[in-house]
């Protein structure tokens, strides 16, 4: 079924909320199922945390809280075994009502089990089902944050998920707001006890597992009907490769930053339970709701911080200076409660009527409440907000293996780890020492907190390598990217010795990611650099010119002899920048003894800025240049061309110069035309496009015309008249233009064209940077869209399949129905070709790739394959009608699957030819011939409007075919057309016409 959108999301209001959510329409319902969904089971897993807490605490005690840490670990290996063996054997939209129904169920048994909980003294059934509480409780979270991963993974492709998961996940702190103050509540009420709460909990999980089994009705499209297989591994060959060098560093100290982190979170944790279980001992309803209203506040403040300073703190701090800032305060308030600080703070403050009524809350109560709140607050919203920018410099393919390992593996190795040590040192002071016990922790705390900033501090190091490392090859998240880290990075590489490749890179992508302040970084390195990257540095620094850097440029030339080409781009520089420039300067430079580059750049300037006596000498440099017998001058004088504004009476040369013998001398005034915009010469341009010698400057001067060049680009795009190749061409200078009107031109268009131009558009948009053809096509068409045109597709599939079973080999034989048979085929994997272009907007290029790799190998094993991971990842309608059709069945089987749609009724082979005539404008030009051709060796009469209409087909071997069947059908008529056809551009038509003619004449 179709993901509608919801009526409200159509309209004004609707669609302004859906724009401040960074949400689209097509995704709005199934978002807000999903944050509902998982919001309700947050809260049911809150409130089974916040009474397991009260009731471990009360009868068993916070010393055994090591043992819960260790057999956490053991029992969070054996979880994801268990959900790893449930995806190999249960359909997803299966699994996930399952996993949910599963953190469900033993509520109900540990209900049971707590019956006696209230007696003096708990028989060991109660007691057994307090010390497995907790234990389920680490494994329901996991279950749960890997059922919504899952689930979302499947409703959303791998660009909706960008906007959409940042809404659901947050739904987790919206659910510590509303547990938070209403589990107090709760329990005020008559006669309800914390063991309840443990019921009212599996009723909440249970409304959460009933909406996922809602989803996976609703969009049941969206998850495969087999157990995963193959997804995973579409890519094996990659992620199971070493890591090396560097990136293998980075990532050991990826997995030591969440270990220690890990340890952290739980030295904390256990010393907070221990002093809660103290301060409160005998009360479990007050742990209860202390440990509610502790998580509502908290929620309170994390969504404010996570809506109101996590981005702009990230972007003002940068990554690594925001995930040094709770460690850092974790040591600090650390340090204060060793010291007795925080006592010395209370004593300031009069005691309230909360403190005289909890007489045995102390100092290091108090401190360990700050420092848990602190660290939950900033780990769920400024860690948890930087987390994924750590793992950017990985490569994609690696990157998933990297953070399976830091989440899957440090973090319960952490867990079991930090639990024995507690137990050693509880084991070594006793259990009695409470006080010192708890002095210990702290310090732990803030050894770990310290060792925690040093890490990353590791991390940053390595982190600028990696960033480096990857400019090259293209694996750097420039979305993600820290800016001043990567300058810095940039800096040192520039500074270090490397290669010259790896520098050149470096330049090129710190130029795209921050291109207005190259200078910052380029300018002090200009004087040290080696020309080459000297001319590339003042390349990209004169794109957006700055007079702070001019004194850096004027040192250059000072300190050194620079090559021509790099003094020429100087020169450019400096006196585009100047305020007041000193044009005499200049005219030493425009003498014929000066190298060609350098002239022609300083008699550019002086044309440009000069008063009329420059501008008359540079005139007659230029001249000069432009007449010269030697081709380099005349190529250095075009380019000065170029950089001029105004041509003056050098326009007079244009004309002469694009009939010059010297291809790079032709080349380079296309650049000008371009550059200096002279409409005159705007039809030379679109010449340029129809010869190979001249395509790539035409190519250019077009795009730097911006919006000007779309109207008569997009006209020769869509003249059917021109070459295929041209056309082309044609649409790529569109999609290069990059424009909002450029990439609106391009959308259009690919809903109204079909065949080749259709999957070139597709292709253009697909190549575009930043993914902004993709997000430019979903952002027209929306989803529905794309999917409308999937069916498209399969709709042309199913003309074509009944033309294949109704002209077939037992109904019509011959050569020429073979080929058109053979080329009814080809048209077919020409859509399907098309299929897959159009399935990489929604969902991942490597994946899609991965699918169609697989299912050309023509190997029944790879075939299989391939449809599996189209099964795993498919989820729009005509999925099952698509994978039928992609698979090994018959024609027939096929057609079958496709009378949903488009309507199957069999007809004679004549009649079924006729039908595919009307269709011919979504023909290849082939297929069209043959369609003639067989029409011709079997007799069969087209109508006249079908005939006379493809005598004027842009293709000359179809007008061919045309004539020959007219010729044996009705040559009456033909001789009446043939005397309009003898002068048809194509040579062979035109043949064909004059040897018709003659032989119908001599009769």
């Amino acid at each position: 079924m179709k993901l509608k959108n919801p009526g409200f999301f159509r309209g004004g209001l609707g669609r302004l909320l859906l724009q401040w959510l960074n949400l689209r329409p097509d995704e709005s319902d199934r978002t807000l199922l999903m944050f509902a969904g998982h919001t309700i089971t947050a809260v049911g897993l809150l409130w089974l945390e916040a009474s397991t807490v009260a009731l471990f605490l009360e009868t068993i005690g916070a010393d055994q809280l090591p043992w819960i840490y260790i057999a956490s670990a053991g029992l969070g290996i054996v979880v994801g075994f268990l959900s790893t063996w449930m995806q190999s054997i249960l359909p997803l939209r299966r699994y996930i009502v399952v996993i949910a129904l599963l953190i469900a169920m033993p509520l109900l048994l540990f209900r049971f089990g707590l019956s006696n909980i209230d007696a003096q003294t708990p028989d060991a059934l109660a007691r057994i089902t307090v010390f497995l509480l907790p234990l389920w409780v680490d494994a329901a979270y996991a279950l749960n944050y890997l059922n919504t991963s899952i689930t979302a993974n499947q409703l959303f492709n791998i660009r909706e998920i960008k906007r959409t998961f940042p809404l659901i996940s947050s739904g987790a702190l919206v659910a510590d707001v509303m547990s938070g103050f209403s589990l107090p509540l709760l329990l005020r009420v008559p006669g309800v006890k914390v063991q309840d709460i443990i019921f009212a909990a599996f009723f909440i999980l249970l409304i959460g597992a009933m909406l996922l089994l809602y989803l996976s009705h609703k969009y049941q499209q969206a998850f495969p009907d087999a157990p995963q297989r193959v997804l995973d591994d579409v890519h094996n060959d990659t992620r199971t490769r070493r890591l090396k060098g560097p990136l293998r560093q980075y990532a050991l100290l990826l997995l030591a930053f969440f270990f220690i982190a890990q340890v952290l979170v739980l030295l904390i944790d256990f010393q907070f339970q221990s002093r809660l279980g103290l301060t409160f001992k005998g009360q479990e309803e007050n742990i209860a709701s202390f440990l509610a209203q502790f998580n509502g506040v908290l929620g309170l403040c994390e969504l404010a911080t996570q809506w109101f300073v996590s981005g702009r703190a990230i972007e003002r701090m940068g990554v690594f200076r925001t995930v040094m800032f709770p460690p850092a305060i974790i040591a600090g308030m650390g340090l204060f409660t060793l010291v007795g600080l925080i006592n010395t703070l209370i004593s300031l403050f009069p005691p309230t009527e909360w403190l005289q009524a909890h007489q045995n809350i102390d100092q290091l109560f108090i401190g360990l409440v700050l420092l848990k709140f602190s660290d939950e607050l900033l780990r769920y919203t400024l860690v948890a907000s930087t987390g994924p920018v750590l793992f950017q410099p990985i490569p994609d393919q690696q990157r998933g293996s990297v953070e399976t390992q830091a989440r899957g593996i440090s973090e319960p190795i952490a867990t079991g780890l930090t639990g024995a040590a507690i137990l050693l040192i509880i084991g070594v002071i006793g259990k009695a020492n409470q006080q010192l016990l708890g002095w210990i922790v702290i310090g732990a705390i803030v050894i770990s907190a310290l060792a925690w900033l040093v890490l990353i501090g590791m991390l940053r190091s390595r982190y600028l390598d990696l960033l480096v490392l990857s400019a090259q090859r293209g694996q750097l998240g420039v979305a993600n990217v820290n800016l001043k880290v990567f300058k810095q990075a940039v800096l040192e590489a520039l500074l270090r010795p490397g290669a010259e490749a790896d520098k050149r890179s470096c330049i090129e992508l710190l130029s795209q990611i921050d291109r207005q302040n190259v200078g910052e970084v380029l300018g002090p390195l200009l004087p040290s650099l080696p020309p080459a990257l000297q001319y590339q540095s003042l390349e990209v620094m004169q794109l957006h010119p700055n007079p702070l850097y001019l004194s850096y440029v004027r040192k250059m030339l000072e300190t050194a002899n620079p090559e021509p080409d790099v003094l020429a781009i100087a020169l450019r520089y400096l006196w585009l920048t100047e305020t007041n420039p000193d044009l005499r300067q200049l005219q030493p430079y425009i003498q014929p003894e000066v190298n060609p580059a350098v002239r022609g750049t300083a008699a550019a300037l002086l044309l440009r800025l000069g008063n009329a006596k420059q501008k008359w000498e540079a005139t007659r440099a230029l001249q000069q240049m432009l007449t010269s017998k030697k081709e380099e001058e005349r190529v250095m004088g075009c380019r000065a061309l170029g950089e001029a504004k105004y041509l003056q009476a050098l326009r007079l040369q244009i004309p002469k110069l694009l009939q010059d013998k010297s291809l790079r001398v032709r080349c380079a005034v296309l650049e000008v035309i371009g550059s200096t915009r002279l409409e005159e010469y705007y039809p030379s341009l679109l010449r340029g496009l129809d010869y190979k010698s001249t395509r790539e400057p035409a190519m250019r001067s077009l795009i730097k015309l911006d919006n000007e060049a779309i109207p008569m680009v997009k006209e020769l795009a869509t003249n059917i008249h021109k070459p295929d190749l041209v056309r082309r061409y044609a649409w790529e200078v569109i999609g290069e233009i990059g424009t909002v009107e450029a990439l609106t031109t391009l959308v259009s268009n690919l809903m109204t064209a079909w065949g080749n131009t259709r999957r070139h558009i597709l292709q253009i948009l697909l190549k575009l940077p930043q993914e902004t053809g993709i997000e430019a096509v979903l952002d027209r068409l929306d989803r529905s869209g794309v999917e409308m045109l999937i069916d498209q597709e399969l709709m042309f599939m199913g003309q074509m399949y009944a033309a294949i079973l109704d002209i077939s080999p037992k109904r019509v034989t011959g050569r020429e129905a073979d080929l058109l048979r053979r080329s009814l085929g080809d048209a077919i994997a020409d859509s399907q070709d098309r299929c897959f272009l159009l399935m990489k907007f929604l969902y991942s290029l490597g994946t899609i790739q991965a699918a169609a790799f697989n299912l050309r190998s023509g190997s029944p094993s790879d075939m299989a394959r391939g449809l599996e991971i189209l099964d795993q990842t498919l989820d729009i309608p005509s999925k099952r009608v698509l994978l039928t059709v992609l698979d090994q069945h018959s024609e027939r089987e096929k057609l079958q699957s496709l009378i949903g749609i488009v309507a199957y009724q069999p007809l004679e082979s004549s009649d079924r030819l006729r039908r595919l005539l009307y269709l011919r404008h979504f023909l290849s030009d082939w297929s069209t011939a043959c369609c003639f051709h067989l029409a011709r060796v079997q007799q069969w009469v087209l109508a006249p409007e079908l005939s006379l209409g493809c005598l004027r087909h842009p293709t000359g071997f179809v007008r061919e075919a045309v004539i020959a069947y007219l010729k044996q059908a009705t040559p009456g008529v033909l001789l009446d057309i043939l005397p309009k056809m003898q002068q048809d551009p194509d040579r062979l038509v035109a043949a064909q016409v004059q040897e018709i003619m003659a032989e119908l004449g001599s009769r």
